[in-house]
């Protein structure tokens, strides 16, 4: 339990320093003269940066692992940060997000592999302590950027290299720990004192079919999610006429949701199963997002709130669905679904930013108001057993 709170603890400085990048966004479109395409651009270059090494490092560290690679990765997020801090211009901006990208990149796989090896079996608790601590860092990140950012400037990012040193001291300890868990376990193992738990195999076809329903529920997960992320203050503002402060305080509130939603998914899809999980968090918000884009100032909070909260939850199940269909690539599949989750929001965030700039920014809510439709993919979805799930 140790293990998995520090781990989480890292997870959050981890994603508060990411979520830094679009909290900024207001204050950089004024000063840098940028469009909406631009800002899509900033997500876009953030998000491809941060998805295309997970698979990688996934796969290497399921052959070889790498504990101390988790130091590394905050070295490129602690580089890109002062650098987003210092830039004069929107090349060194681009560059920037994606020295940050590059460290999120390097993180996850292996940060998802120590929470698994220290989860003691009850996997859906564990991975949800572990995105408890990256989605308190998303939600932390709007509220510094209104009390410290937007009084300050931009050059005041670089105070949060203080974060990135302390994750840096956190990482060093966490990986001798997981060096300790896997001898134990491997001890064990090996004087037959523990029956390593049985693997499941499941043919080809139900593994592709599988892992291709959960990449389409996955990206009209994020697709509504970067609505927010990227253009939610935009939207307050233009609406509402709200400032840049209170705007980034609703934004907090949204991102907040998913701090209990990640653990709610997790603890619920341990006894409910990773199926049922999957169809409730997906497809229940549907009602909310229609009634979004028509509710006033105090009803749109209550409704965001609401929406993020049922859809937090279905990431847990979603990535432990997909370790239940391939139990011994947990690397892999860490890095490709936390590389899934950047790559396809940074894609929507391009589509959205240009949608933006043609149909407005109301109407990119009301079209999004129907994405969460694609639950009823999880139809498709091969009912395979699930360990310790009904």
């Amino acid at each position: 339990m140790a293990v998995l709170l520090i781990l989480s603890l890292t997870h959050m400085l981890n994603d508060l320093i990411q979520s830094l990048i679009p909290a900024v966004y207001p204050i950089i479109k004024a000063s840098h003269a940028l469009d909406f395409t631009q800002i899509g651009m900033i997500t876009l270059v953030y998000q491809v940066s941060a998805s295309l090494l997970q698979p990688v490092v996934g796969h290497m560290t399921d052959k070889h692992p790498m504990p101390y690679s988790t130091v590394a990765g905050m070295m490129f997020t602690l580089f890109g940060l002062v650098g987003l801090g210092l830039a004069p211009n929107y090349g060194f901006i681009l560059l920037a997000v994606a020295c940050i990208g590059i460290g999120s990149s390097i993180f996850h796989p292996e940060a998802t592999r120590m929470a698994r090896n220290a989860s003691g079996g009850r996997h859906g608790l564990a991975q949800g302590i572990f995105q408890v601590g990256g989605q308190a860092g998303s939600a932390l990140g709007p509220l510094l950027a209104a009390f410290i950012i937007v009084p300050h400037g931009q050059p005041s990012l670089t105070w949060f290299s203080l974060a990135a040193l302390l994750a840096i001291a956190l990482m060093i300890w966490t990986a001798g720990q997981h060096t300790s868990i896997r001898e134990q376990i491997a001890r064990r193992n090996a004087s037959g004192s523990a029956a390593a738990p049985a693997q499941h195999r499941h043919s080809q076809t139900t593994i592709l079919v599988g892992m291709v329903v959960l990449g389409f529920l996955m990206f009209s997960k994020n697709a509504y999610n970067e609505s927010f992320r990227s253009f939610y203050t935009f939207y307050l503002i233009h609406r509402f006429g709200v400032s840049i402060q209170v705007s980034q305080l609703m934004l907090f509130l949204f991102l907040s949701a998913s701090t209990v939603g990640v653990l709610i998914g997790g603890i619920v899809g341990d006894r409910i199963g990773r199926y049922r999980m999957i169809w409730i968090s997906i497809l229940a918000p549907l009602p909310l997002t229609l009634a979004l884009p028509y509710a006033n100032f105090l009803w749109t909070g209550v409704l965001t709130v609401s929406i993020n909260l049922i859809m937090a939850s279905a990431f847990a199940s979603i990535l432990i669905y997909a370790m239940e269909l391939m139990p011994n690539r947990v690397g892999l599949i860490g890095g490709f679904f936390y590389g899934l989750n950047f790559g396809l929001g940074g894609i929507a965030a391009a589509l959205l930013g240009g949608l933006a700039d043609s149909i407005g920014i109301e109407g990119i809510y009301r079209l999004c108001s129907f994405l969460p439709l694609a639950g009823l993919m999880a139809w498709f979805l091969p009912r395979i057993e699930e360990r310790g799930s009904a």
